[in-house]
């Protein structure tokens, strides 16, 4: 190649066009809301589906100091962001109607020469309102059923209010609120699909919902119980002196098994007793939650409130977690990939994985990533394999159609792939308190063996069954000599970076940065024709200034 090839290409009409953005009308299926309904409909349709009057009366709760919550963040999720501007509206127009009376007494008797603003001594009282300001959160930074601190924090928020399904995990640093709406329900239609589904009277049931929809399994469980004297209904979790709240719901108080978010009512008392019973959902939960659930109990049927039936799958597969598990055994560079920074326990749970990583001898980074796709982590072509740290909900990644370049798995299946001997449980665990269980009840305090033995253990990918020289770039190689290629030329103002680039270890350990560099066709600009002898050819461009340039003169003549 005698010139550098070209980086850009010509544009004009025929290659660049401006692409037409289409109006799209959203309807509003969760408030059966039609699209010629009259806006007064509207406002109270959605006044009464997320129960704004009591929302109004949360926010109103006031002290000595004036309102509690005076900087409120609403969070919304994609699918409810229709309604965020009525809501805001109507939210402003009540709350600005409530007045707080704020008595200060400083003095004992009224002085004329106080000059304090905030003294009551004047009139023996003065009357203050405190405003309450309004931010409306969209497009949240992670899952959209969590709670977006690092949004509300920007907002300096005092509370967040969180609309719509949320996974309702502990959150340590803002006070949240839940508002999960009343979706339309219909119960008799439920109960019929749950005769024909179960026939046996004696089988072994749970039936499980979404947020929203959990408000409807009590009055089921009671209509339903003397038929079936197994059933289990599954009741929304909310820990004792927990930082949030459930506005317009309360909780069923249950002291039967507690997981999955959820409080078991009905007889259920630890988690192997899950897998003798039938789960049947109300509505169909995201991939990662579905997957969960399919692991713990014996067959999930799945209801679909809008369509009124019953269906039994498909649903994720299992066995590609157990592929991409033993695959982790053999990668050398691991991506934790964080997605979430509101869950309690994720820096522990980060510094947990993180030691277990470098005590197997292999090299992680580490990246926080907002709602991670196929074009942010191809970015990273270095990492052989990644894992997620996310919201057992919505925020961990199930790659069913092989979209993604490298495996993603979770912080349990790479525990289990570090260990020294693989024991596949069948199960999905992505609760972090479970994780860092596992982590403590390890026997990961073992007898040390010598690092010479251990590094020359061969190391197999199970997948390929090829040989693989990098699963463990960490562990000392000083008796291994890593010698250039060919005979050592005079040094020049480029054999520095010549040395690098062809090196494969630096300070004793393998670096997988200069391995996978030298297995690149390509390496950079340049390198495709740096040993041309022959450079480029010198064209004289064009000259002038801004006002007429050479050619614009000879237009111009």
């Amino acid at each position: 190649m005698d010139a550098a090839p070209a980086l850009s290409t010509h544009q004009d009409e025929a290659t660049f066009q401006f692409d037409k953005v289409s109006t799209k009308k959203k309807l509003r299926n969760h408030l059966e809301a039609g699209e010629n309904v009259e806006y007064s409909q509207l406002v109270a349709a959605i006044r009464d589906y997320y129960s704004l009057d009591q929302v109004e009366e949360y926010l109103s709760a006031a002290n000595d100091d004036g309102y509690l919550f005076k900087h409120i963040t609403l969070q919304f999720p994609d699918d409810l962001l229709m309604d965020a501007a009525t809501v805001v509206h109507e939210l402003q127009r009540n709350l600005s109607q409530i007045q707080v009376t704020n008595t200060i007494a400083n003095h004992d008797e009224p002085m004329e020469n106080c000059k304090e603003k905030s003294c009551g001594c004047r009139s023996g009282s003065v009357d203050t309102t405190n405003g309450q300001r309004l931010w409306i959160l969209a497009d949240t930074s992670y899952s959209p059923c969590c709670i977006d601190e690092v949004a509300a924090e920007h907002a300096n928020s005092d509370l967040v209010v969180h609309f719509g399904d949320a996974c309702l995990n502990h959150v340590d640093k803002v006070r949240a609120a839940y508002v999960l709406g009343k979706p339309k329900f219909d119960a008799g239609s439920f109960g019929d699909r749950f005769k024909e589904k179960f026939t046996d009277f004696n089988a072994k049931i749970v039936v499980m919902a979404d947020a929203p929809f959990t408000r409807y399994l009590r009055q089921f469980y009671d209509e339903f119980k003397s038929l079936y004297p197994n059933l289990v209904v599954a009741e929304l979790y909310q820990e004792e002196g927990s930082f949030h709240e459930i506005i317009d719901y309360k909780p069923m108080k249950s002291s039967g098994l507690q997981t999955l978010n959820r409080t078991f009512e009905g007889g259920l008392s630890s988690l192997d007793d899950l897998k003798d019973y039938s789960l049947l959902h109300i509505t169909r939960p995201h991939d990662p939650r579905l997957l969960q659930l399919t692991t713990r109990f014996s067959s999930v049927s799945i209801y679909d409130p809008f369509t009124k039936e019953v269906v039994d799958g498909p649903y994720p597969n299992l066995m590609r977690r157990y592929r991409y598990m033993h695959m982790a055994r053999s990668a050398g560079t691991i991506g934790i990939l964080v997605n979430t920074l509101s869950l309690s326990n994720t820096k522990t749970l980060l510094n947990a994985i993180s030691s277990k990583i470098r005590e197997a001898g292999k090299k992680y980074y580490m990246f926080v990533v907002g709602k991670p796709n196929v074009a942010k982590l191809a970015n990273f072509e270095n990492v052989e394999l990644w894992c997620v740290l996310g919201c057992d909900h919505q925020g961990i990644i199930i790659d069913q159609s092989n979209e993604y370049f490298k495996p993603i798995i979770t912080p349990y299946e790479l525990i289990l792939a570090l260990n020294d001997e693989v024991e596949w449980t069948g199960q999905w665990v992505t609760e972090f308190n479970t994780v860092l269980d596992q982590l403590q009840n390890d026997e990961t305090v073992q007898e040390e063996k010598d690092e010479d033995d251990s590094d020359e253990e061969p190391v197999f990918d199970p997948v390929t069954g090829t040989f693989v020289s990098t699963s463990k770039p960490l562990r000392r190689i000083e008796h291994l000599r890593v010698t250039m290629n060919g005979e050592k030329n005079e040094p020049s103002g480029n054999s520095l970076v010549e040395r690098f680039s062809n090196a494969v270890a630096i300070k004793g350990t393998v670096s997988t940065s200069a391995m996978h560099l030298q297995s690149r066709q390509w390496t950079g600009l340049g390198s495709d024709f740096v040993d041309d002898e022959q450079g480029a050819i010198v064209e004289e461009g064009r000259g002038g200034i801004a006002r007429g340039y050479d050619y614009d003169r000879e237009v111009h003549k």
